[in-house]
C-alpha cells in the first residue's frame, strides 16, 4: 500500500475505480446530471460514466452553475465518489464541498503519472491510498 499526500479541499473518504480526463472539465454542460455520462463531444472521455468513480482531471472550467450541477448529480445518485485535480478552482471546490464529495489537489506527485483508468484507489482526508 502506498500513499500520496495532497491538499484536502473537501474532506472525507471515498474509494473507487479511477477515470481520467486529461482535459479541463465543467460540470455544467460536459456531463449529463441525470446519468453521470460525459456528453461533451470534445472530451477525451465522451460517452463514459463518471458516476461512482474517482474522477481525475486537471482543472475545472466554466460557469459557477457548475457547482450546483455537481450537487444535482449527488442528489440524483450519479456523482463521482471523489475528485482529484492538479489544482482545484472555486467552482469545483464549492460543488464538492456542498455535495460532500471528497476533493483533493496539489498531490506530491503528478496524478497523471501515477494513476491509470481502472485503478482502484482510496481518498482518505489529505491522502490518496493505492
Amino acid at each position: 500500500m502506498r500513499k500520496i499526500k495532497g491538499r484536502a479541499i473537501s474532506r472525507g473518504e471515498a474509494e473507487g475505480e479511477v477515470i481520467i480526463s486529461h482535459k479541463n472539465f465543467s460540470f455544467l454542460g460536459d456531463v449529463d446530471v441525470e446519468t453521470g455520462i460525459v456528453v461533451a463531444e470534445d472530451s477525451d472521455i465522451s460517452g463514459k460514466s463518471i458516476s461512482g468513480k474517482i474522477f481525475i482531471f486537471p482543472y475545472g472550467r466554466g460557469s459557477t452553475v457548475g457547482s450546483y450541477s455537481l450537487l444535482s448529480m449527488k442528489k440524483n445518485g450519479v456523482s463521482p465518489a471523489g475528485i482529484i485535480n492538479v489544482e482545484s478552482e472555486a467552482v469545483v471546490a464549492v460543488g464538492a464541498i456542498i455535495s460532500s464529495i471528497p476533493l483533493i489537489d496539489k498531490l506530491e506527485k503528478n496524478p497523471f503519472g501515477v494513476f491509470r483508468d481502472g485503478d482502484f484507489i482510496k481518498i482518505r482526508g489529505e491522502y490518496v491510498i493505492y
